[in-house]
């Protein structure tokens, strides 16, 4: 079983504000330029998410026409919805506004697709194509604690979704 990050130190935790995550974001491009097959990109970037923010768990998922996909996850397990329709979820909704959606007890938002019995926070962030408003991916951060998302951590993930952007381009 993968430690989650309350139950083990994280040495490159860095409270996640906007002024503070540049060397992040530099990691992130970095990422992305690399050359090697775009799922083990994909897989670092959200293992490079999930330390750096604390998150117990992050997915990064493809938006197709019809369908929005997991493409990589850092966390315990696999989502229990590997794939689903565009109009479903909290990913549906931040794909359908453009926009990111913060629940703070799924428990008692209808939208929610379950991943993990035990999430009550989730937060979806959509990734946009360079140069538009299209839609083309999801970051997607659960929790255990209710209310565990803030202003701050949409702000970081935006960033991170603007960095990660081109892992969309050579799709």
């Amino acid at each position: 079983m993968q430690p989650t990050p309350q139950d083990s130190p994280l040495p490159d935790f860095v409270e996640p504000s906007p002024a503070n995550i540049a060397p992040a974001v530099s990691e992130l491009l970095a990422i992305v330029a690399e050359r090697g097959p775009r799922t083990a990109r994909v897989t670092r970037a959200a293992d490079l998410i999930r330390r750096r923010g604390r998150y117990r768990w992050v997915g990064i998922y493809d938006v197709g026409p019809e369908e929005i996909s997991v493409i990589a996850w850092s966390g315990a397990s696999a989502p229990a919805f590997p794939s689903f329709p565009v109009s479903k979820g909290l990913n549906g909704d931040a794909v359908r506004t453009g926009k990111p959606v913060v629940v703070g007890d799924v428990l008692n938002d209808p939208r929610y697709l379950t991943t993990f019995g035990s999430t009550r926070s989730e937060i979806v962030v959509p990734v946009l194509r360079a140069g538009s408003n299209t839609v083309v991916g999801t970051i997607d951060v659960e929790s255990e604690e209710p209310f565990a998302f803030k202003e701050r951590d949409v702000e970081v993930l935006q960033r991170f979704a603007d960095a990660l952007a081109s892992l969309w381009t050579d799709k």
